[in-house]
C-alpha cells in the first residue's frame, strides 16, 4: 500500500490510540516484538503491516477491530501463521496477533473443549489427551486450530470423526463493527454455518467450542516404497482406500527418501480398536505389504504424540508454494500425474500429499456446512518448498485439473487460483455471500478466497 500523507497520519493516530489503551509491549511497529509477530511459516511472504497489536484478551481484539475501522486501516489476523499465501499479514495496515489466546479448557463430561483462537493442534491434543480424548486436527501439530477449522480441516481421523469444521459447535466472534457475538446452533446459526468451512471471512474467532472423541490411542506410522514400485503400489492403495472402514484414513503421496530420491509415502491412521489395528492380518498392517517397502514403521501411540512428531518435517521460514486440486481417486490419469511430477521433485523438501476424504467426512450433506465437496475424494496438496519451485507446482496442478472436481480446498487456494476460486464452495457460495453481506458488508475481513460477485 502506498503511504500517502493521509495514510501516514492515520497510522500515527492509530498507533497513539492503541498505545494509550493497552500496556507497553503490545503494540509493535519495529523491533524484536514486531519481527516475531510477522515471522510466518512461509518465509517467502513479504507482506509488512505498519502496526501489530498483540491481543491477550477478547477486549484487545475488539479494540483492534474498532481502531482499524476508525482510522481506515486494512486489517488482518494472525494466529499460528501457517497460511502459505501470507494472508495473516496486511501490507501497511494493522495486524492482530492472537497467539496469546491459546488456552484449551476440556470438559470430559460433554466431550468438548473451549479452544482459544490462537491455539495450535498441539495445544488441543495435549489437553484433550489427558482425558483419553482427541479433537479434529490436521497432520501437523503447529497449525492453528481456528484457521484449519474455519476452512474445513482435513485430518488423519476424517473417516472416523469428519472434518474439523464438522466438529465446530460454537464460537465467540468479534465482528466488523467491534461487536462480540456468540454463535451456536440456536444463536446466529447462519454465522456458525458460514464458519464451518467458509474461512476467516466473517470476523475474528477469539474462541471456539469443539467436539472431542474417545480415541485414547491410534495405530499410525510411515511406510515408504521405492519409486520404481510407485505405479503398482498406488493401484493397491486405491483399492485399500475404497475398502477402508471409517476407522482407517490413508494419506499417501510423494516425499524424498533419505538419499534424496523420490519415494512413495503411505501414511495410515487407525482410530478404532487397537487390537485390530495391530493385527498382522488387519487392514493397517496390510499397507506394509503393497510392495517391498524401504521402510515400514507402525506404532500405537496417542494422537498427540504422532502429530507433534511430524512438526520437524515442516519447519518455519522456508519458501513455500502450494497448489491444490481435489480428485475422485487414484485412477490411471491421476496416478500418471503423480508419477510424472513425483518423479521430478524440484527439491528434496518438496512433495505431493493426497489427503483421504471418506467415511464420516463424506456422509454429511453439502448444504449442512459451508464446506462444499462431500463426495469421497483425495485432496491433492502440491508443495513446492524452496526457491524457484512454483513452476513445478503450477505444472502439476494444471496436469491434475482435467481429472479434478471444480474448485479446490479453500484453505490452500492462493489468490491467483482464478479458475478454482469461483467453485471452491460449490452450491454454498450464494448463502456465504448473504452471510458475508450481513456481518461484514464493508469487506473488513479477507481470509480464504470468497468471491462476492
Amino acid at each position: 500500500m502506498p503511504h500517502t500523507r493521509d495514510h501516514a497520519r492515520s497510522l500515527a493516530d492509530a498507533h497513539r490510540a492503541l498505545r494509550t489503551a493497552v500496556p507497553d509491549g503490545q503494540v509493535h511497529s519495529a523491533g524484536p516484538g514486531y519481527a516475531d509477530s510477522i515471522a510466518l511459516w512461509n518465509g517467502a511472504v513479504e507482506h509488512r503491516p505498519a502496526l501489530v497489536l498483540t491481543c491477550t484478551t477478547t477486549a484487545d481484539v475488539v479494540l483492534g477491530v474498532r481502531t482499524a475501522r476508525e482510522f481506515g486501516l486494512p486489517l488482518s489476523v494472525r494466529s499460528r501463521g501457517h497460511d502459505w499465501a501470507g494472508r495473516a499479514l496486511t501490507d501497511g495496515g494493522l495486524t492482530l496477533d492472537v497467539r496469546p489466546l491459546n488456552s484449551v479448557r476440556v470438559d470430559p463430561a460433554t466431550r468438548s473443549a473451549e479452544v482459544g483462537g490462537g491455539a495450535s493442534a498441539n495445544h488441543l491434543l495435549a489437553a484433550a489427551g489427558e482425558h483419553g480424548l482427541v479433537g479434529a486436527t490436521g497432520t501437523i501439530g503447529t497449525v492453528g486450530v481456528a484457521g484449519l477449522t474455519l476452512g474445513g480441516g482435513y485430518g488423519p481421523l476424517a473417516g472416523r470423526i469428519g472434518l474439523a469444521a464438522d466438529n465446530l459447535l460454537a464460537a465467540e466472534v468479534v465482528t466488523a463493527d467491534g461487536s462480540v457475538v456468540h454463535t451456536d446452533a440456536r444463536h446466529d446459526p447462519d454465522l456458525l454455518w458460514a464458519l464451518r468451512g467458509g474461512g476467516g471471512n466473517f470476523g475474528v474467532v477469539t474462541s471456539m467450542t469443539v467436539r472431542l472423541h474417545a480415541v485414547p490411542a491410534v495405530v499410525t506410522g510411515l511406510v515408504l516404497y521405492p519409486w520404481h514400485q510407485a505405479g503398482p503400489v498406488l493401484a493397491r492403495v486405491c483399492e485399500a482406500q475404497h475398502e477402508a472402514p471409517d476407522d482407517l484414513t490413508i494419506q499417501t503421496g510423494v516425499i524424498a527418501a533419505p538419499d534424496g530420491s523420490p519415494a512413495l509415502l503411505v501414511l495410515p491412521t487407525w482410530a478404532g480398536d487397537v487390537v485390530t489395528g495391530e493385527d498382522p492380518s488387519g487392514p493397517v498392517t496390510a499397507l506394509t505389504r503393497l510392495g517391498a517397502p524401504l521402510l515400514a514403521q507402525l506404532d500405537t501411540v496417542p494422537l498427540a504424540t504422532a502429530i507433534a512428531g511430524r512438526d520437524a518435517m515442516f519447519p518455519d521460514g522456508r519458501h513455500v508454494t502450494i497448489r491444490t486440486r481435489s480428485v475422485p481417486g487414484l485412477d490411471e490419469g491421476v496416478t500418471d500425474v503423480v508419477e510424472r511430477f513425483g518423479g521430478r521433485l524440484p527439491t528434496p523438501q518438496s512433495g505431493i500429499s493426497l489427503h483421504h476424504f471418506h467415511g464420516a467426512a463424506a456422509r454429511g450433506a453439502a448444504a449442512d456446512t459451508a464446506f462444499g465437496l462431500r463426495r469421497p475424494h483425495l485432496m491433492a496438496e502440491i508443495l513446492g518448498i524452496g526457491q524457484d519451485t512454483g513452476g513445478w507446482a503450477d505444472e502439476a496442478s494444471a496436469a491434475l485439473a482435467g481429472h479434478a472436481f471444480p474448485g479446490g480446498y479453500a484453505n490452500l487456494l492462493g489468490p491467483d487460483a482464478t479458475d478454482q476460486i469461483p467453485h471452491a464452495y460449490g452450491d454454498n457460495l450464494p448463502r456465504l455471500r448473504r452471510v458475508k453481506a450481513t456481518v461484514d458488508p464493508d469487506g473488513v475481513f479477507s481470509a480464504t478466497p470468497l468471491p462476492m460477485s
